[in-house]
C-alpha cells in the first residue's frame, strides 16, 4: 500500500486558470462571491481546507472537474490538450473519457443525426451543448453509419473544397481527441469567434495551432489556434442535388503531371 501523501494542485491550478483567462483577483473573487482576500489566500496554498462550495463554485465556474483541479498540474498541460478540457472533455480522471455532448435519441434509444442548417449557425455557437436545442434541431436517419460514434449534417458553402460541390450536406462523425486526426483529413470545423463552419483539410500542429487547407487552389491555407476552435467532425460523406461534371481534358492532363511529380519525388 503507498502511504505517500498525494500532490494537490488546487492552489495553483487556480491562479493559472484566473490568469488563462486574463482576469484579476477581485474580478474573479467578486463573479464567485468571495473576498479578494479569500482568494488570495486560496491561490497561495494558505487555507488548507476551503469549505465544498468553494470547491463546487471554482469547479462550475472554469468548467473543469473537481478531481481534475485537485490532482492534474494544468500548468504542464499543452494548448490542445487545455482546450479540449475546457470543452468539457475531462480525460484526465477516471471515468471522464467523454465530453458532454448533447445528442437526441430515438424510441430504440439510438442516437439520431441532426442537422444543423445554415440558419441555426449562430445558434449552434451557444446551443451544441444544450439539450433543448439540439432536440429541436432536424433529424435524419442515414442508413449503414458506423454503429459507434456521433454524426451530424453540416450544410457547406462556397466552393473552396471542390470538386466537392458548393452547398452540399457534409455527414461528419465527431471528434473528440483533436490529436488522433491524421494529417490533412477532411474535417467540419466550428470556428468560435467567426459564428462559422468551414469545410477543410485539417492539419493538427503540436504547438497549438490547426491548419485549414481548401482542395480548391485558389484558397490560400490558414492558421487557426486551437482555443479557436470548438468541435472539429471528421468527414464521413456527402449529398448533393448537383450532378458533377465531366472532367475536362486539361484536368486530366494536370492530375496526371501531379501523379508523375510525386512518384518521381519517392525515388
Amino acid at each position: 500500500m503507498n502511504n505517500r501523501p498525494q500532490k494537490i494542485f488546487f492552489a495553483r491550478n487556480i491562479k493559472f486558470l484566473r490568469e488563462r483567462k486574463k482576469m484579476s483577483q477581485e474580478v474573479l473573487a467578486a463573479q464567485l462571491g468571495l473576498t479578494r482576500a479569500k482568494l488570495a489566500a486560496i491561490e497561495a496554498g494558505n487555507t488548507k481546507s476551503p469549505q465544498p462550495e468553494d470547491y463546487l463554485n471554482f469547479s462550475d465556474f472554469f468548467k473543469i472537474s473537481i478531481d481534475t483541479l485537485l490532482k492534474i498540474d494544468l500548468s504542464k498541460l499543452g494548448e490542445l490538450k487545455m482546450r479540449d478540457l475546457e470543452a468539457g472533455n475531462d480525460v484526465y480522471i477516471r471515468g471522464g473519457n467523454l465530453r458532454v455532448l448533447a445528442i437526441s435519441v430515438d424510441q430504440s434509444n439510438n442516437e439520431n443525426v441532426e442537422y444543423v442548417p445554415v440558419k441555426a449557425k449562430a445558434g449552434y455557437m451557444t446551443g451544441y451543448n444544450d439539450p433543448e436545442f439540439i432536440a429541436a434541431l432536424p433529424k435524419y436517419s442515414i442508413p449503414n453509419l458506423p454503429a459507434q460514434g456521433t454524426f451530424r449534417i453540416f450544410p457547406s458553402t462556397g466552393d473552396s473544397m471542390l470538386p466537392v460541390p458548393e452547398s452540399s450536406d457534409i455527414i461528419a462523425q465527431y471528434i473528440a481527441d483533436w490529436t488522433a486526426i491524421k494529417p490533412n483529413t477532411p474535417c467540419i470545423v466550428i470556428l468560435k469567434e467567426q459564428q462559422d463552419f468551414v469545410f477543410k483539410m485539417v492539419t493538427i500542429h503540436p504547438n497549438g495551432t490547426i491548419l485549414l487547407k481548401s482542395l480548391n487552389p485558389e484558397y490560400k491555407p490558414y492558421l487557426v489556434e486551437a482555443g479557436d476552435v470548438m468541435e472539429i467532425w471528421q468527414f464521413y460523406a456527402y449529398t448533393s442535388r448537383k450532378f458533377p461534371e465531366a472532367r475536362s481534358e486539361m484536368a486530366t492532363i494536370l492530375a496526371a503531371i501531379k501523379n508523375l511529380e510525386e512518384r518521381i519525388g519517392k525515388i
